[in-house]
Order: structure tokens, then C-alpha cells, then sequence
């Protein structure tokens, strides 16, 4: 994943100085028939690059001096003019009544699932490579009593519709099963590789919904890579979910924050489980300042991340021993395999790069 701060993005060759045999300070009269003694050294310096993840961005200079300056007031008890003109703001991009600035992208999903599914003992079909199911330690349903029912995440983050439709409970049957009342997708696919899923299946799984009077969630946390990726509005992407969430401290670079989107009845509920689960901040303002900045400098930038992420993984596949497949680069997320029977073991350098996480035999990211 790429960083939206963009120092020492790739190693670099200079001249390093001269030997310790040359003579130091010492002006060097370049026109005399007498060769110097000294040779140049000429010194490659590989400079690290951090791909760990996108959420290890710095804030700006401009989202600094915005934060220092920003309009504050009690957002608690809706009084902040920064964050409201951030929750607006959002509102209007993903074509929605409104919005809530919330800590992050875990508590932004926890606060959607819970309600939509106000009764405990609903059931959510989610899918089984999920970012709610793996990596959100089982929040909805530690805290909200709701059931996740997986089905099969295919390689590019998509549920077979079929699938989607078998798992959707029989209502005649309630006093026995739980009562499906949420269906989530996850835009970009994180754990397909950042694969987008397109606007027409995303209708598709919405009109499957209200057939049977289900909400639609999307988890959003890089749903500006995919809008960026597909070339599609943002409000469109979204225009069947019920509600979305976005991160801003993900690629747009924010330092903190995740936007929810709803209806206003909807965020009016939201809202009251952000208290619940201590998510209210008082002069929140400064956060929201920096996600402003980032709106309008860094959504533009995105391009240039998926561009460069493509790059990174045609060099990687161009490694022995690595494999990476391409059709999965199409946003900021590139993974690859180490093949087996190769030269990287646990003694090589690729043991000690720090990444994300490995899994099985495949890493997310590194850090050379």
C-alpha cells in the first residue's frame, strides 16, 4: 500500500563524497596536467520504504496548520462547525441525507450492524473474507448479540447473488433460526487484494435485499480507491446501500477518523450508539479539520497510488521465487506469493522485512 507522504518513495544512487585518501576541503584545481589523488566513490544507499499498510501516513503540513486553526466546539452535543461541515460535506459525495464522524472504520461497521439489526438474535450474511468477520474481533457479536452467517468470499471480494439469496432465512421457520435482517459487502476488497466490486453487481445485491426486505451495508474503508479505480461517482458505487461507511486515515491520509452515511433517521440512531460504545469526542474539530484538507488535496492522488502499486507488483512478479497475481493489483494493494522451493527461507532477508501479516505463505506488504 502506498502512502499519500511521499518522501523517498524509491532507492536512490548519489555520489557519496570522496575516499578517505583524498584530500578533504582542499580546493582541487581541476585544469592541472597533474592527475589527483583520490578516487570517487560512487556509494548505492537503499532508503526504506514503509508498504505495511496505508493507515501509516503522516498528516501534511496543510492538514497541521489546518488542525491548529480549525473551529472547535462540543461535538457531543452537536455544536462542532468543523465536524458538521465534514459530516455535510460527506453526505452530499456519497449521495446520502447524512453523516457521522466516527473514531474508526471497526466502530463505524460495529455502529451500522447494530442498526440495522436493533434485536438481538439477528443474523447478518456476511462474507467468510471479510474485514467485519476476520478483523473486527467479532464485535457484532460480543456487543451486539447478532449472528454472522458467512458465505463464500470468490477471489474478486464478490458473493455469488444465488448464495446471498440461499442464506437469507426463512421467516416461517423464525422460532428456530435467527432472523436475517442485514446483508454487508466490503468496497474495495481488502483481503481480495483491493479488487473492486462493480456497480452493477453492488445494484444487483441491493434489489436482492429489498426483495426480501433486508438493509444493505457496504464497508467502505477504500471505497474512494474503488470509485477512483472503476471510474464511477462515489454516490453512485453507493447509491443501493442503506448505509456506508468511509476512512479517511486510510489512503486519503487523514490522521483519524471514519465517516458513516445513511439516512438522517438512520444517523439519528447512530449517533446515540456512538455515545453508547464512547465514541462521542468533544472539540472533534481538529480531527475533522484534517479530513477536509485531505478531501481536497488527496482524493485526486489516489490514481497515482494504484498506478504506482501496479509498478511495485510487476517488479515483484519479475523476482525469482515470487509470484504475484496481477489481475488483483487494480487498486493500492498488492500481495504475493512466495513460491515453494525457493531461495527466500527463514534465513533470508524477506524473513526479517516486517509486513502486515503473513498468512500461510503469502505476505500483504513490506518493508524493505
Amino acid at each position: 500500500m502506498f502512502q499519500k507522504t511521499r518522501k523517498h518513495r524509491f532507492s536512490q544512487f548519489f555520489i557519496n563524497g570522496l575516499s578517505q585518501n583524498s584530500p578533504g576541503n582542499q580546493k582541487t584545481n581541476w585544469k592541472s596536467n597533474r592527475r589527483p589523488n583520490y578516487r570517487l566513490k560512487v556509494k548505492m544507499v537503499m532508503r526504506r520504504v514503509d508498504l505495511r499498510s496505508d493507515t501509516v501516513t503522516k498528516p501534511t503540513e496543510t492538514m497541521r496548520a489546518a488542525m491548529a486553526s480549525a473551529e472547535v466546539d462540543d461535538d457531543v452535543l452537536g455544536h462542532d462547525p468543523t465536524a458538521a461541515r465534514l459530516e455535510t460535506e460527506m453526505a452530499r459525495i456519497m449521495g446520502k441525507e447524512a453523516a457521522l464522524f466516527v473514531p474508526s472504520g471497526t466502530m463505524a461497521n460495529l455502529i451500522c450492524v447494530l442498526t440495522h439489526c436493533e434485536i438481538r438474535g439477528s443474523e447478518v450474511i456476511i462474507g467468510d473474507n471479510s474485514h467485519i468477520h476476520i478483523y473486527e474481533n467479532g464485535g457484532i457479536s460480543t456487543i451486539g448479540g447478532v449472528h454472522p452467517r458467512t458465505v463464500k468470499n470468490n477471489e474478486d471480494g464478490t458473493m455469488d447473488i444465488d448464495l446471498i439469496e440461499a442464506a437469507i432465512r426463512d421467516p416461517a421457520f423464525e422460532i428456530c433460526y435467527p432472523t436475517t435482517r442485514l446483508i454487508c459487502l466490503e468496497n474495495s476488497h481488502a483481503h481480495s487484494g483491493g479488487r473492486c466490486l462493480s456497480v452493477e453487481y453492488t445494484d444487483e445485491v441491493g434489489e436482492l435485499a429489498k426483495k426480501h426486505g433486508l438493509k444493505l451495508h457496504i464497508d467502505g474503508a477504500r471505497i474512494f480507491n474503488a470509485s477512483i479505480a472503476l471510474g464511477v461517482p462515489l454516490h453512485r458505487l453507493v447509491q443501493a446501500a442503506d448505509s456506508v461507511t468511509a476512512c479517511l486515515s486510510k489512503g486519503l491520509g487523514a490522521p483519524v477518523g471514519t465517516i458513516i452515511a445513511g439516512s438522517k433517521s438512520f444517523i439519528a440512531k447512530a449517533k446515540i450508539l456512538r455515545k453508547t460504545l464512547g465514541g462521542g469526542m468533544r472539540q472533534v474539530g481538529v480531527l475533522c479539520a484534517a479530513a477536509l484538507v485531505a478531501l481536497e488535496e488527496n482524493v485526486s492522488k489516489l490514481e497515482g497510488d494504484h498506478r504506482k502499486a501496479k509498478i511495485l507488483a510487476e517488479g515483484l512478479n519479475k523476482i525469482k521465487g515470487l509470484k504475484v497475481d496481477m489481475a488483483s493489483v487494480q487498486t493500492n494493494i498488492v500481495y504475493f506469493d512466495i513460491l515453494k522451493g525457493s531461495n527466500f527461507t527463514g534465513n533470508s532477508p524477506m524473513q526479517d522485512s516486517r509486513s502486515a501479516w503473513c498468512n500461510n505463505n503469502a505476505r500483504r506488504a513490506i518493508q524493505t
